[in-house]
């Protein structure tokens, strides 16, 4: 008896030598194990999600461009004369920092276009960054378990903001030069300790002669060590921690509905690097930033007119701009509260993003892992927030760039300094009330859809001559999508008395919680989401709710559980 069949594959060498090699590594680095675990770990899919890979895409061109540069660049004071190939400056006396940045500009082969590419990189990394911690401040995932990569990302921010101050000021020119002299202004006007930082930092007094070697080891050493540690410990908490997701139909708390990491988003996240960079090459290409060679060399005497740092330190410039210049003698001591509060104010700012989790974690009590985001809509008060810190930030970044909308609008200076102080009061109280009402009015919107359905256009008479519009029931996934959310309720201080008749003593931290917690979710903080019951009676016959109109209405389901699709 004889059978038939395919032959058994044969083993090639090469075959051979490559599963070695994967044994190999396996056996000591557990490659395939964590090959298996993560490389088919699910990524969900929404455009928001881009805002977080713009940020890493932006940061490795910044290292690959910075890389690049300190190959050409000399971090040094010393005086030089420039003979170079930009004439209008032959024979100047200036620091080989800035003759350095010229031949770089000019005689380097590409130099000034891997320059402005790592200037438009810097400048996109920081607003990648601010746009993506607005984006998770908005959406509530900085809620537990991400707590800690939330204080990642705002070191990150934070960190990327004085990168970006000591990267444009290597160059030594006029502009770069007035911004150190701000920061120098700044330091000197912290009390006591002032003046000894304001030595230790130039060297002696300002300029000094070792501030872009020091601004320099800052720049390309400890500072993106740093960051490229923080943004690794990010990455692995993301992973760690598995990615949020938008409410839908067949998404929890417990599981995430995307793509695979292999092959669909690796790919995907291949092809949107080479994006952009594409869009950063294309930019730098056509649009000129920081032309160091118009501003010519550094010197003390000398200020840049229309001098403002880049857009994210602007609103660091509007608050010493705005304040009016007020200075007190206090133990034989002056202070400087125009410089003083306005140094004072600016880590305020900061501060306030970086520890609002545990601020909303505190007033609401809430313990829970948060897998789920939160549609802005559904959280008026914590959106009207984000929206009037971002108000408060726009307005000190026009009012850093006053004598620019002054000379372009023919106004008075004092006219857009003072319009700048009063908007900085007014415009967030006003952005929080409107911001509100709209997130209010959203809910309102959602309530009537899932009631009453979408409206088709279609008009209708009744036997008994009344014309209506013919409404379209939502599909089951479209009433889970706005049904799904929890609506908590404020703290409860408890009775006055208990049951003998003795108060109940109340702390005052207790009473601040229970404050806060109804500002967030008291009265008039959220809409009611429609109960079951009310669902039901909605999309009964007419005959049912005139039969039932009368009957004492049965108890409804509580707010915070879904609307079921099926009514």
């Amino acid at each position: 008896m004889t059978t038939t069949g395919r032959p058994a594959p044969r083993r090639t060498e090469q075959g051979s030598s490559d599963r070695r090699v994967a044994d190999w590594f396996d056996g000591r680095l557990g490659t395939h194990t964590l090959g298996r675990k993560y490389l088919r770990k699910v990524f969900p899919d929404h455009w928001s999600f881009l805002l977080g890979e713009i940020c890493l895409y932006s940061f490795a061109v910044l290292i690959l461009t910075g890389v690049y540069l300190t190959l050409f660049f000399h971090p040094s004071m010393n005086e030089v004369t420039y003979h170079g190939s930009y004439v209008p400056l032959n024979g100047v006396r200036m620091s080989e920092a800035y003759a350095s940045t010229l031949d770089i500009s000019f005689d380097v082969r590409g130099g000034l276009l891997i320059r402005q590419i790592h200037h438009w990189a810097a400048l996109i990394f920081v607003a990648g960054m601010l746009m993506h911690m607005m984006r998770h401040f908005f959406t509530g995932s900085f809620r537990k378990p991400r707590e800690i990569n939330w204080l990642f990302g705002w070191t990150l921010l934070l960190l990327g903001m004085f990168e970006g101050l000591f990267g444009y000021s290597l160059p030594d020119d006029l502009l770069s030069g007035t911004g150190v002299r701000f920061v120098d202004g700044a330091i000197l006007s912290v009390p006591v300790v002032g003046t000894y930082l304001s030595f230790f930092l130039f060297g002696g007094e300002f300029p000094g002669h070792d501030v872009v070697a020091r601004f320099y080891s800052l720049h390309i050493l400890v500072i993106p060590g740093i960051m490229a540690a923080l943004v690794v410990a990010h990455l692995i908490l993301v992973v760690y921690h598995k990615h949020t997701q938008f409410p839908g139909p067949g998404r929890t708390e417990r599981n995430v509905v995307g793509a695979p990491f292999m092959p669909v988003y690796l790919a995907k996240a291949g092809g949107f690097f080479f994006l952009v960079f594409g869009v950063i090459a294309v930019i730098s290409a056509i649009a000129t930033i920081n032309p160091v060679w118009a501003y010519g060399p550094y010197r003390a005497d000398q200020v840049s007119t229309g001098a403002q740092p880049d857009w994210y330190l602007g609103f660091a410039e509007g608050l010493v701009r705005i304040m009016p210049g007020w200075e007190i003698d206090v133990a034989g001591h002056t202070l400087v509260l125009g410089v003083l509060i306005p140094i004072v104010v600016f880590p305020l700012l900061l501060v306030l993003i970086g520890v609002y989790p545990f601020l909303e974690s505190w007033i609401t009590g809430d313990r829970r892992e948060h897998h789920l985001l939160d549609r802005p809509r559904n959280r008026p008060v914590r959106t009207s927030i984000g929206t009037a810190w971002i108000s408060v930030y726009l307005v000190l970044l026009a009012a850093g760039g006053n004598d620019i909308v002054a000379t372009r609008f023919h106004l008075s200076i004092n006219t857009v300094t003072w319009a700048a102080r009063v908007a900085l009061f007014v415009v967030p109280v006003v952005v929080f009330t409107v911001t509100r009402r709209v997130c209010l009015g959203l809910q309102l919107r959602d309530r009537e859809l899932v009631l009453h359905g979408r409206e088709t256009g279609v008009v209708k008479r009744l036997p008994h001559g009344e014309f209506v519009e013919l409404h379209q029931p939502l599909s089951p996934a479209e009433l889970h999508t706005l049904t799904q959310h929890e609506q908590p309720r404020p703290l409860a201080l408890g009775p006055a008395r208990d049951a003998n008749g003795v108060p109940n003593r109340t702390s005052r931290v207790l009473r601040l919680r229970a404050g806060l917690s109804r500002g967030l979710y008291g009265d008039g903080a959220q809409v009611a989401k429609p109960t079951a019951e009310e669902y039901r009676e909605a999309h009964a016959p007419e005959e049912y709710r005139d039969a039932h109109s009368a009957e004492e209405p049965r108890k409804a389901r509580p707010v915070s559980e879904p609307v079921p699709p099926d009514g």
